[in-house]
């Protein structure tokens, strides 16, 4: 266990989302294009884009978009469109709840998304990082997980969390739950349970329906909570691109059901690659793999001089996590230069 009052999130280029392709090409200026970005846990396989975007892109944002982008993804996750806030991204969401809420001690998930530490540390929180924060529900303010958990794929039963939450609650604290990959696993959010006295849950668009630069995330809590972010976001916090995509894509079930098949069915292969390759602690969701090896570091380096980013962290040089190739070629490149071909 770590306990810290103090400090900020590395701010090293490549080591706070990944992403960074534009960082590493001019790191590694002798990489001939394409380069091949597996540092996100972002589907490759993206939700079609089937909508007249000039309907949408051309008008501001209307309350009628929204309430009918809320909808859909209430109708998804389980829960009633009153408790949704929608929101440009979840990243941002996770920025301002501390602007929101005041707790003194908060217990987080480690490892996790970085941001979740670094916000609570910078708003003067004592941050206390454990693997098992819930242990912690009679002693802080606020614990704060991700579930299934980025990097690496660990997952929280709903009856545990749920204990939790009514430990946090009768306390007057919270329990953030940060369900990021849970359109993978459905069963797992906290959305469906309808009671929200206590509980935070954050949701992304962008990971699952492959459309991370569209920017729609939501915050689902109790209605304090929602009105203090609805004042901090304004009057169109989301575009009508967003919302209208977003609306379409919530609606459409059959491609969900599908995509979880097909994503499955990739993750499988990235392991058996993995494997084969002798890469053999493996974890993660259907959209990474989350490997230990203690030449991490080398491995990383190798890759990016073939033109492969894969997600290292500054806090392990024991472990990457690496993304879903999107097609065989990509998965040869990707085992060659595993193999130092």
């Amino acid at each position: 266990m770590t306990v810290s009052n103090a400090g900020k999130v590395s701010n090293e280029w490549d080591l706070v989302h990944g992403g960074a392709l534009d960082s590493m090409r001019k790191a590694f200026p002798e990489v001939d294009e394409p380069w091949l970005d597996l540092s996100t846990g972002i589907n490759p396989f993206p939700y079609p884009w089937s909508l007249p975007m000039n309907s949408y892109a051309e008008h501001l944002p209307t309350r009628e978009l929204d309430a009918a982008c809320r909808e859909a993804m209430a109708d998804t996750i389980g829960t009633d469109s009153n408790k949704l806030l929608l929101g440009p991204g979840s990243e941002l969401l996770i920025r301002l709840l501390p602007t929101i809420l005041a707790p003194r001690r908060v217990a987080v998930l480690a490892p996790s998304y970085g941001d979740h530490r670094g916000v609570w540390l910078a708003a003067g929180a004592d941050l206390i990082e454990d693997p098992d924060p819930l242990r912690f529900v009679r002693d802080v303010d606020a614990v704060v997980l991700c579930n299934p958990n980025n990097p690496d794929g660990r997952v929280f039963e709903p009856e545990l969390l749920r204990e939790a939450q009514h430990t946090l609650a009768s306390r007057g604290g919270f329990l953030i739950v940060d369900e990021a990959y849970t359109d993978l696993m459905p069963s797992l959010s906290l959305a469906r349970q309808g009671r929200t006295e206590g509980l935070i849950v954050l949701r992304s668009f962008g990971k699952f329906f492959g459309l991370a630069g569209l920017r729609l995330g939501a915050v689902l809590g109790p209605e304090p909570v929602l009105q203090a972010m609805r004042n901090r976001l304004g009057t169109w916090p989301v575009s009508g691109v967003a919302l209208g995509l977003g609306t379409r894509a919530y609606q459409d079930e059959a491609w969900q059901q599908a995509t979880r098949q097909r994503l499955r069915t990739v993750r499988e292969r990235l392991d058996g690659l993995l494997r084969d390759v002798g890469l053999a602690h493996r974890s993660g969701t259907d959209l990474f793999a989350y490997v230990r090896t203690d030449t991490a570091a080398r491995c990383w380096e190798r890759l990016a001089r073939k033109g492969i980013y894969v997600r290292r962290f500054s806090w392990s040089r024991e472990h990457l996590r690496i993304g879903l190739p999107a097609n065989e070629e990509a998965s040869r490149r990707l085992k060659r230069a595993l193999l130092g071909e």
